[in-house]
């Protein structure tokens, strides 16, 4: 039920909206969505409530007034993605503040049609993997190239590929152990001989480098500070 669901709070006071978020993103959790970006995204739209002092239910103008702000890269229909992000989290917030407004599907615009996925074909992924391993520091390119590679072979989501840690990847056995799938599922996958001998050569060359134990991202970064750290989804689809 919604109730066993439900986020504990100060009841001395009335929540505010950065409680309602965190309830809200609390219950969904529960359920088994992935909420990082989405929580993100609904603190910084909190934080821009909070800095214009506004008081009562949320409206569409202030919504839209903090998604004109959104930037990304000059993307034109960024702000058309940040108010949508708004839209679940305002039809739940509905049910304590039924004042609360919905943004239209609209309001920046009809929403431009979805591409046509592209299939690669096989001498594409080809010359895709050789220019990757081509990326310098030869880490680097390692680190892309091994990527790349699993999720061809593999079908891997490219988030399910990101939130490998190393005693996820049994290469005496051939499995892998995919902890972040869709609704936050675990399941096992098994790999080809030849997917283990190219994860292996990339294991190798990259504990030459880098330092690692169980807890370790099995994807790194390998520039400046964040050396070792996990690859994020920004920076694969970069290079991408």
């Amino acid at each position: 039920s919604r109730a066993a669901l439900a986020w504990e709070y100060d009841m001395s006071a009335s929540p505010t909206l950065a409680d309602r978020i965190e309830q809200y993103l609390s219950e969904r959790r529960q359920l088994g969505f992935a909420m990082e970006d989405r929580a993100l995204t609904l603190r910084r739209f909190a934080r821009h409530v909070e800095a214009i002092d506004h008081r009562g239910p949320m409206t569409l103008e202030v919504m839209t007034g903090w998604a004109r702000q959104v930037k990304q890269g000059g993307d034109r229909g960024a702000s058309a993605r940040a108010l949508r992000s708004l839209r679940p989290f305002m039809r739940w917030l509905q049910q304590f503040e039924p004042a609360t407004e919905v943004p239209d599907e609209t309001v920046f615009g009809p929403r431009p049609g979805r591409r046509t996925p592209h299939i690669f074909r096989d001498e594409e992924i080809e010359a895709l993997l050789d220019a990757a391993g081509r990326l310098r520091p030869t880490l680097r390119g390692a680190v892309i190239q091994t990527l790349f590679g699993l999720i061809a072979c593999t079908g891997l989501r490219i988030s399910e590929a990101l939130g490998l840690i190393e005693s996820d990847v049994d290469l005496g056995a051939g499995v892998l152990t995919v902890r972040h799938g869709k609704f936050g599922k675990s399941r096992l996958l098994p790999l080809h001989p030849s997917t283990v001998a190219a994860l292996r050569a990339y294991r190798r060359q990259r504990r030459k480098q880098v330092p690692t134990n169980p807890a370790s991202p099995f994807f790194i970064a390998t520039r400046g500070r964040r050396l070792g750290g996990p690859l994020s989804d920004r920076q694969a689809h970069r290079l991408f």
